[in-house]
């Protein structure tokens, strides 16, 4: 017996038909759930950040600054937390009773941080910090020939040469260095002081400046260690309004008049 090609048509397209609809109602029977909730460390007291949120499906979120997360599954699936590569135990999804509240806690305790306090720079107090700490630099003299009184076996004063000092005085590559690591504590410490007088707070108050304008002024016109010393706050005040009026004209200072570094 032959069969017929329509007839042949009609038996494919009702088995496409029936397999179509058998997928759809699979597809109808398997449920999406949205997970939700907060973990918190073994005190439930405190949240835990970006600790990871996984199913066995293969999805993935993790907990955000207060500890809070959602995730959204099929109800086959279970869900299981993972906190510095220690997993918990898998939770299957059906059996998770209110999943709009799932808080977990997990076997970690987060200490907190003690509170950190910022102080203000206070000059004075870091000089005399930082003098103290390189005082044996700061009061390091060039070796040189000294004599000494010392009294001869007969009792009588003679007058030699200080051994010390002679022997100094052929330590060519110590006393270089410390003269110049001394000439250097000198220099930071004048800066730190011009720094101190000059400072961002003092000129934007006086000119009005902000960054970058602030900060290429600043440049422009740092003055030297004398002026910073020599003038008083009304006259250092006076000094920075007149160069904000030779700033905003475009007028250029003369560089060796107005040397950086001085003697």
């Amino acid at each position: 017996m032959t069969t017929k090609p329509f007839e042949l048509f009609q038996t494919l397209v009702k088995f496409s038909s029936l397999i179509l609809l058998t997928s759809f109602a699979s597809a109808g029977f398997t449920q999406v759930i949205t997970i939700s909730g907060t973990v918190y460390d073994i005190t439930k007291k405190t949240p835990i950040e970006a600790v990871s949120v996984l199913s066995t499906s293969g999805k993935g979120t993790s907990t955000d600054s207060l500890g809070q997360y959602s995730i959204t599954v099929n109800e086959h699936d279970s869900i299981f937390f993972s906190f510095l590569n220690k997993p918990t135990p898998k939770y299957p999804v059906s059996s998770i009773q209110n999943p709009s509240s799932f808080d977990i806690s997990i076997m970690k305790k987060v200490h907190e941080l003690p509170s950190v306090f910022l102080k203000q720079p206070n000059y004075k107090f870091d000089s005399l910090q930082n003098r103290l700490e390189y005082q044996k630099i700061f009061n390091y003299q060039k070796p040189g020939f000294s004599t000494s009184m010392n009294p001869n076996p007969g009792g009588s004063a003679g007058v030699g040469v200080d051994l010390d000092e002679l022997i100094n005085m052929f330590k060519f590559r110590k006393n270089k260095r410390m003269v110049a690591f001394q000439k250097r504590l000198l220099y930071e410490e004048k800066e730190k002081y011009i720094t101190h007088r000059f400072n961002k707070g003092l000129v934007r108050k006086l000119t009005g400046l902000n960054p970058p304008e602030l900060d290429s002024f600043m440049a422009e016109f740092r003055p030297t260690y004398t002026m910073a010393t020599q003038l008083n706050d009304l006259e250092f005040g006076q000094f920075i309004v007149e160069a904000y009026k030779y700033y905003k004209a475009g007028i250029k200072i003369n560089r060796t008049a107005f040397r950086r570094e001085e003697p």
